[in-house]
């Protein structure tokens, strides 16, 4: 188990410090968690700790069945019980982001999903990021960082929506949450949220058919989307090199 704690606690730290690399993350805010679902434990940054001071000994592991920290004095991050149920929710998830990072925020606060409307969104994410419905005061009030997750888990399933080619959600008025295979993965992804995010942005910019002189944005057909999607995914992916 120690080995397999200081494993999971490597693999999270260099995660977290690739995510304040990406710009995504300002101050304390954002975090990383990875999974090792053998062992029951998740690992998280801590809450509050500087990225500039956090070294791998500093990643909280906790229990994937209760949330229970697990051999550490320190607390983790806030948002561990959303990251705990995005983990009992998704059984592919390995890799959990949380960020702030400013497009994709700006959307959330607005409460405007990332929309699909060309070949580069869809490379990545089969379709719209959507955007959470408001939390209850009721559920803001009692275990609210629970129920974040829980709303995540349930936008998915009301939208019927694969967590495996959408791995990611805006929260409305608060932010992005993006997953992955791993700890890396779940970055990767939030970068890519981001910019799309950016993008979704610009194209709102020019007037989105609203203004006389722009036509109506036209989502690409399904066809588009699912090739660009499954040539970087799935089994009959071809994009890249062999794995071997």
């Amino acid at each position: 188990m120690g080995k397999v704690k200081a494993a999971l606690r490597d693999e999270v730290h260099r995660a977290n410090m690739e995510l304040a690399r990406s710009g995504l993350v300002m101050g304390t805010f954002g975090n990383v968690s990875g999974v090792d679902r053998a062992a029951g434990l998740m690992a998280i940054k801590p809450s509050g700790v500087p990225y500039d001071q956090l070294k791998p000994e500093h990643i909280v592991p906790v229990s994937l069945a209760t949330g229970e920290v697990v051999d550490s004095n320190l607390r983790p991050s806030s948002d561990t019980p959303t990251h705990l149920e995005l983990y009992r929710a998704f059984a592919s998830c390995g890799g959990v982001v949380h960020t702030h990072s400013e497009s994709a925020t700006a959307l959330a606060q607005a409460g405007l999903p990332v929309r699909c409307l060309g070949t580069t969104h869809a490379d990545h994410f089969r379709g719209d990021v959507p955007v959470t419905r408001p939390l209850t005061k009721r559920e803001v009030a009692t275990d609210y960082e629970r129920n974040t997750g829980l709303v995540i888990v349930e936008t998915f399933r009301r939208k019927r929506l694969s967590p495996e080619e959408v791995a990611a959600v805006l929260v409305l008025n608060h932010g992005p949450f993006t997953w992955g295979a791993d700890a890396k993965g779940a970055v990767e992804n939030a970068r890519i949220l981001e910019y799309v995010a950016r993008m979704e942005i610009l194209v709102r910019s020019t007037g989105d058919g609203r203004r006389h002189r722009f036509p109506g944005v036209k989502r690409p057909a399904a066809y588009l989307v699912d090739r660009h999607y499954l040539r970087k995914h799935g089994k009959g992916a071809y994009y890249g090199q062999e794995k071997k």
